[in-house]
């Protein structure tokens, strides 16, 4: 960081954000020169760029909000209880306005989609970093119950544009997984 940059901390209790494990206290960086910013896990870092006349609001993952300028307004939006149990996301997303520049970081590389007209696209649990587009979750198996529990298929999200999807090529809950398997075994 350049020595022109000042930062100041701020602490803003809600119980919103106590329910949702967000965050509670902010950093803000002012001044001119250069600010090195890193993923949490190993990632990507992707910006966007919003304009303040996008026609959906752009919706971010808790742990994909990386930092945003001055315009940008963020705020927690609940997204309904099946999303939050199936989707990957929790009961909470960062619904994203204003004009300005936000950046999202992801685990893994960060891959994205952009959707046309009634276009659909189908994006497993765990893996969006941001979308501003309409998806519903959806039960996809070939077979059986047990064709299912053993090939991990299950509750998918389907995205149906106009919009665009970011998503991650790895998925945290199951990285966790396979480590603790992997730490098991010696």
């Amino acid at each position: 960081m350049s020595p022109t940059i000042t930062l100041r901390g701020a602490v803003k209790f809600s119980l919103k954000k106590l329910i949702a494990a967000g965050e509670m206290s902010t950093s803000t960086y002012t001044g001119p020169g250069e600010l090195l910013m890193a993923p949490a896990f190993l990632g990507d870092i992707t910006t966007l760029r919003l304009t303040g006349s996008e026609q959906q609001p752009w919706m971010v993952g808790k742990d994909a909000y990386m930092a945003s300028t001055q315009g940008v307004v963020k705020e927690y939006k609940n997204q309904g209880f099946s999303k939050a149990m199936f989707s990957g996301e929790g009961l909470f997303v960062y619904r994203m306005g204003g004009t300005g520049i936000l950046w999202v970081s992801s685990f893994g590389a960060i891959v994205r989609k952009d959707l046309q007209e009634n276009e659909k696209y189908i994006i497993d649990n765990g893996h969006l970093i941001a979308w501003n587009c309409k998806y519903v979750m959806e039960r996809v198996a070939s077979g059986g119950i047990i064709s299912g529990i053993s090939s991990g298929e299950g509750l998918v999200c389907k995205f149906t544009g106009p919009g665009t999807v970011f998503l991650q090529t790895r998925n945290p809950a199951a990285f966790a997984v396979w480590m603790g398997a992997a730490g098991s075994q010696g």
